[in-house]
């Protein structure tokens, strides 16, 4: 599992669920119309709908710390807000009954850092396959010319693949920067029997300001970095979920203009913001397969490079 910790006294966040079989919890809280402004945490975790005790863990970990929305006079009556969502998974160690619970998120929330993320084989990105590769988890970010900084960190597990049948080369790879991915071309995989369940799940987060329907529009472009990464996305099979937390550590930034135009300035703003989200998701996705080792009869990407020598 993967636990994405918000900043003390929580984070703006919003969620778009675009998959036909998703399991997820309290998203509800995160609806614009709702009470609860903030959440403490985003558990992204494997296990199908198993998996989801693990946020209970992460639950227990902030309420010991005082951490969650307030909802009685003492500083330590507090509900902790963890919105989770699940991948399938089941079975692919080998034993079926292996899915992640409480004490894995208490100790997940414990040992979350802000260093580097571990990308590949690694949390909620253990048991993933894509298009009959392995998945696993990838990270992205960008800084755009306002300032602001936005990142993505994606768990890939989708029915669909992430490789171009006709080129062998990752769609992703189209969408990145300069340099950014090798040059690589594999050979693509169908999926293997028994792995037609899945769901790509991703966190995007930002350091601007936004209000919990801005951050749910936000999760809902970021859906369009699934759609160029991995083909095809959103099936009955899968349950594709994004989750945006935004810290608000900075103002959004608006550019100069005639005041009467306000309502223009901010949606331009916050364009720039939305077309990034699903940049860095489609570069998130294609750093996951890239760092995806194989595991049994499951290849990884790289493993299924064609392109000698520049598979190494």
């Amino acid at each position: 599992m993967t636990v994405v910790l918000a900043p003390e006294g929580g984070a703006v966040a919003g969620v778009d669920v675009r998959g036909g079989g998703p399991g997820t919890r309290e998203t509800d809280a995160l609806d614009p119309r709702n009470l609860v402004q903030r959440v403490d945490a985003i558990v992204l975790t494997g296990g199908s709908a198993f998996g989801l005790d693990a946020a209970g863990g992460v639950t227990a970990w902030l309420e010991e710390r005082g951490r969650g929305f307030r909802v009685g006079p003492e500083p330590a009556q507090v509900v902790p807000v963890v919105p989770a969502a699940a991948l399938f998974d089941l079975g692919r160690g080998g034993d079926w009954r292996a899915r992640p619970d409480a004490a894995l998120g208490r100790a997940a929330a414990d040992a979350a850092t802000d260093g580097p993320v571990a990308q590949g084989n690694v949390g909620a990105g253990t048991g993933a396959v894509v298009g009959g590769l392995k998945g696993g988890i990838g990270t992205a970010s960008v800084r755009l010319p306002s300032g602001v900084t936005l990142g993505a960190v994606a768990a890939v597990n989708a029915v669909g693949s992430a490789v171009d049948p006709a080129t062998g080369e990752l769609y992703a790879a189209r969408f990145g920067r300069p340099g950014e991915f090798p040059d690589l071309r594999a050979e693509p995989s169908a999926p293997a029997e028994g792995q037609s369940l899945n769901t790509t799940l991703v966190v995007v987060a930002t350091d601007t300001t936004l209000t919990k329907a801005q951050a749910q529009k936000l999760a809902g472009t970021a859906h369009d970095g699934l759609a160029r990464a991995l083909r095809p996305v959103h099936l009955l099979s899968d349950g594709d979920t994004v989750f945006v937390l935004a810290s608000g550590a900075r103002p959004l930034p608006l550019p100069e203009g005639d005041p009467a135009f306000a309502v223009h300035l901010e949606a331009g703003a916050l364009n720039e913001l939305y077309a990034a989200a699903a940049d860095t998701v489609t570069r998130a996705i294609g750093h996951a397969v890239l760092a995806a080792e194989s595991v049994g009869e499951i290849s990884s990407f790289r493993d299924k490079c064609t392109n000698k020598p520049n598979c190494g």
